[in-house]
């Protein structure tokens, strides 16, 4: 081997990236294709993070993050080289919000974008060529000669490494960072663990279509925040309607131990209120997002520690949108490398 060849071998990075979302998989695919070795860690069966979809019947429905924007052009770029314009696309859907006297408005315009024919699409395109190890939740971080070697909740063990990006909700982080006795890390997240607010989500099937003045909705309510007509998405054909309902942050943090009966019956009580449709759903598929929307007003786009190895990125590091994601990545990948 020449003296060039080992020296690249030398410059090649083996990358732990803990977590799938949009800024694991942004982060990955920016590593590797400057060359580095990189293994993502998924807790879940398979990526997504907020892009989630759940099956329902004949289909699926999306209940995480109903839409994003590409206001980034290096975003655009990024989807259409590494995931195809095949799974996204312009959802051409009416989009009002309700001010408080009840009078709706129709949102400003903007382009927004949808998995093809689910959420999810984007993210199976993006971890396409990626080495990630589904259902691995790692517990506890040890660094032994300057590299880290990771452990799951199963005892299995992961590395060497010589870096660590954690992608997690900040609460799970620091578990994580607690567990490994990190806890100059674990206390910087101090801050931002209660600024990530949950979320409850209900999809509801109708047979017969509500008759909707918007297929997207901002109400003025106090149990919702958000409720969608998922079937008006392209891509999907349904029979009938599947409608996405999200609660608000506060009253989801009121209500996170509520049994999901009793959350869907509010909920649907309050769909009632706003849209004047009173027939009763077929199917109703309910889920509890831990942690969905960040409240914080401090965004600084990544964290990086270089003297651990270890960084931090995510949509609640750099505005809570879909897009913030890909733009926290960018920006840990960039502090990486300087």
């Amino acid at each position: 081997m020449t003296n060039h060849q080992n020296s690249q071998c030398l410059d090649i990075r083996r990358i732990a990236v803990v977590g799938s979302g949009v800024a694991g998989l942004s982060a990955a695919i920016l590593l590797e294709q400057q060359n580095h070795s990189v293994t993502v860690f998924e807790k879940s069966r398979g990526p997504g993070g907020r892009l989630a979809a759940k099956r329902v019947t004949g289909g699926s429905a999306d209940i995480g993050a109903q839409y994003f924007t590409i206001r980034n052009p290096e975003f655009r770029t990024f989807l259409e080289k590494n995931a195809g314009n095949d799974c996204f696309g312009p959802w051409q859907g009416r989009f009002g919000f309700q001010h408080p006297d009840g009078h709706w408005q129709a949102f400003p315009a903007e382009t927004r974008y949808v998995g093809i024919p689910r959420m999810t699409a984007i993210s199976r395109a993006l971890a396409s060529d990626i080495d990630v190890r589904a259902e691995v939740r790692i517990d506890t971080m040890a660094r032994k000669d300057r590299m880290w070697h990771l452990t799951d909740t199963f005892s299995r063990h992961y590395g060497p490494f010589d870096q660590v990006i954690v992608t997690a909700p900040p609460a799970q982080a620091r578990d994580l960072f607690t567990n490994s006795g990190l806890m100059n890390l674990a206390s910087a997240l101090d801050g931002a663990v209660p600024a990530v607010q949950p979320c409850w989500a209900v999809a509801v099937h109708f047979e017969s279509a509500p008759g909707a003045e918007f297929e997207g909705m901002r109400p003025h309510n106090g149990v919702l925040s958000w409720l969608a007509n998922n079937s008006s998405k392209p891509g999907r054909e349904d029979h009938g309607q599947w409608w996405v309902l999200h609660a608000t942050s506060q009253w989801s943090a009121e209500h996170v131990e509520t049994h999901a009966d009793q959350v869907i019956d509010v909920m649907l009580d309050a769909f009632r209120e706003i849209t004047g449709f009173d027939a009763m759903p077929d199917e109703t598929v309910p889920h509890r997002w831990l942690y969905a929307r960040s409240d914080g007003d401090d965004h600084p786009g990544c964290l990086w520690f270089p003297a651990e190895g270890i960084g931090l990125a995510g949509d609640w590091l750099s505005g809570g949108r879909v897009e913030g994601a890909f733009d926290s990545a960018c920006e840990l990948v960039r502090t990486m490398n300087q």
